[in-house]
């Protein structure tokens, strides 16, 4: 289970969001200022993992904005992936996304996460990390259940709100909810305000 421990000390080879291939991209060295979303999918060239990058992508600028990085893993070299970004969406490609892909040939991030399958590609794994590298929030769908990107950036809300204010998310908590305090008089509280909505 990753979920409260640190996230596995890992490195590769990554295309940058720039289009500059790094040779040696640390995991820790490219958490964002409070953290990160790092991200696996099968196979570059394939059908639903374009949407997902590309939607990763379209909110690019709202994990920004909360100091979280983005980085995108699969076990493909860094070749396929730097083509991946050169080929435009309408020809089956992904356009020049602006996080990092991770070229995880050895698959030691696939490994380190637990989402290594057969031995030859990653499972659909989601995983927010802290800014000190704490697995906060993970989720692993199967090979054909796409994700939903706008859960992920409500769970980076979740995480920064608790973070900074010590109280707890119940159901469906969005930015902006009340919270609860972390005790039964304070669950009483909020179900009494709020228990019809859930």
């Amino acid at each position: 289970m990753l979920v409260t421990n640190k996230a596995p000390q890992v490195k590769g080879v990554a295309v940058l969001g720039s289009g500059e291939i790094c040779e040696s991209f640390e995991l820790y060295k490219n958490l964002g200022p409070k953290g990160a979303v790092v991200f696996f999918y099968p196979k570059d060239f394939t059908f639903v993992c374009p949407s997902e990058i590309i939607a990763f992508d379209h909110r690019f600028k709202e994990f920004q904005d909360r100091g979280i990085n983005v980085i995108g893993v699969s076990c493909d070299n860094e070749f396929c992936h730097f083509a991946w970004r050169e080929t435009d969406v309408k020809n089956g490609g992904i356009g020049r996304v602006q996080f990092p892909l991770v070229a995880d040939l050895d698959k030691s991030w696939a490994r380190g996460f637990d989402v290594l399958f057969n031995e030859s590609v990653a499972l659909r794994g989601s995983f927010l990390l802290d800014a000190d590298g704490t697995v906060r929030h993970a989720v692993v769908n199967d090979l054909p259940l796409g994700r939903n990107i706008d859960e992920m950036v409500r769970m980076v809300d979740t995480m920064l709100f608790t973070n900074e204010h010590g109280e707890v998310c119940p159901a469906g908590w969005n930015k902006g909810d009340k919270a609860m305090k972390p005790s039964t008089k304070g669950v009483a509280e909020y179900l009494g305000e709020n228990g019809s909505k859930l």
